[in-house]
């Protein structure tokens, strides 16, 4: 007899506990959707951490991102603390997307399929969201989806990049009008239009200092958001290689972030995911960087050597740090054994004293011009030119990198030391 009570109470409890576990189940299943949270790690930025979920190709997530967490732009995000992203959590109903989400649009079910398959595959989520029942539907696909820009029609115009030679398409669209396609510019800066062609025929090598594992000269307790060197060189290389192409020439990014693009923001997220022409990793040890560099440039430049290229000049962009005291203009480092590196730093030198003369009357231009037996100097092919664009710890200083409109001028003035020719918008 009590044998039989205690089958009759276990019994009554598994089918109670069956009973719960339906509808909670059930109570899931009508759950509202939530917004993903998560920690951010040592070195995240806003833009950086929105990169790694593949948010960073719609301006309004950024906007979502500061709403949801409460920010203001240029806040800083603190390691360990959980912020919230534009991405919305749906159960998934084990039938559709469309019919998990109320929507009727096939094309967005499948993007939002290939978004979960890509998070699942970058091990940001453990497990597909058709065995685990949870749907990542990025904020962007219920809000504000706007279709990229598609790419113009090929041509057979040349213009380099970064890596390889090569062949950014142009938009024919209007008889006498000329673009370049170049995405590593960004959205907002990859349509180039071709304003003339008075550099054709000249080919040239940019590297912004440092990059991947080293940021290089950074200001971090005097700023308050950190300042990478690495970041602000690599804008105004950007900037100078369109203003390259705008005119005909050949320009070769040599160190590359494919999800950064020039940069309007005055703080500039720093992270690790540059490389080195076509996806190189950049190495920890100074030298095989260093090395890894000078390889990549003399190699294009014996390729073009060959096919009768007979101007090829290039230039390192980088960020000197001194104390936060010292004030310095942009200076110019060349290698005294080469006639054509002097030649090239003395006009990068000279025009930079004409723009202070011109827009800065009365201040005086103290940036200076030196030899210096650096690696990328003395082993690089091409005659070449060191440019150090300001004292990163130096609030005036700052000034010259941080806002984008003399980020811009930099890459202007530079654009007319390195080519003789005056910058044509």
């Amino acid at each position: 007899m009590v044998y039989t009570i205690r089958m009759l109470q276990k019994q009554i409890f598994i089918i109670v506990g069956l009973f719960l576990a339906f509808q909670i189940g059930a109570t899931n299943i009508d759950a509202e959707p939530y917004y993903l949270k998560v920690k951010a790690k040592k070195g995240d930025g806003i833009l950086s951490l929105l990169r790694r979920y593949d948010l960073n190709h719609q301006t309004c997530n950024l906007e979502k991102f500061y709403a949801l967490n409460a920010l203001n732009k240029g806040d800083e995000l603190l390691k360990g603390k959980e912020y919230y992203l534009p991405i919305k959590i749906f159960t998934y109903n084990g039938k559709s997307i469309r019919s998990t989400i109320s929507i009727d649009d096939y094309k967005k079910a499948v993007r939002i399929k290939s978004y979960n398959e890509k998070i699942k595959k970058k091990n940001l989520r453990k497990t597909d969201y058709t065995k685990s029942k949870i749907l990542w539907v990025p904020v962007h696909e219920i809000e504000c989806y706007t279709s990229p820009t598609p790419p113009p029609s090929p041509s057979g115009t040349q213009a380099a990049s970064g890596a390889k030679i090569a062949n950014p398409v142009k938009n024919t669209t209007k008889k006498k009008s000329k673009h370049l396609y170049v995405p590593l510019f960004g959205d907002k800066y990859k349509d180039v239009p071709i304003i003339s062609d008075r550099l054709k025929g000249k080919v040239y090598y940019l590297v912004s200092g440092h990059g991947g594992p080293d940021p290089g000269a950074r200001c971090t307790k005097e700023c308050s958001n950190t300042l990478c060197e690495d970041e602000y060189a690599y804008d105004v290389t950007l900037r100078l290689a369109r203003n390259l192409m705008q005119h005909g020439a050949t320009a070769h990014v040599i160190i590359k972030d494919k999800n950064d693009g020039i940069r309007d923001a005055a703080y500039l997220d720093c992270d690790k995911d540059e490389v080195c022409m076509d996806n190189q990793k950049i190495p920890v040890n100074q030298k095989k960087r260093l090395a890894q560099r000078a390889n990549a440039i003399n190699d294009l430049y014996k390729m073009y050597k060959k096919r009768g290229v007979k101007e090829q000049k290039a230039i390192m962009v980088h960020v000197d740090s001194r104390s936060v005291e010292k004030r310095q203009d942009v200076f110019f480092y060349y290698y005294k054994h080469s006639s054509r590196s002097k030649n090239l730093a003395a006009n990068c030198h000279k025009i930079f004293k004409q723009k202070y003369e011109k827009y800065r009357k009365g201040r005086g231009y103290h940036g200076f011009i030196k030899d210096r037996g650096l690696y990328m100097l003395k082993n690089t092919l091409p005659p070449a030119v060191f440019v150090e664009l300001a004292n990163i710890r130096n609030k005036n200083d700052q000034q010259r990198i941080i806002q984008d409109d003399n980020r811009q001028l930099l890459a202007n003035w530079l654009y007319e030391g390195m080519t003789g020719e005056e910058f044509l918008d």
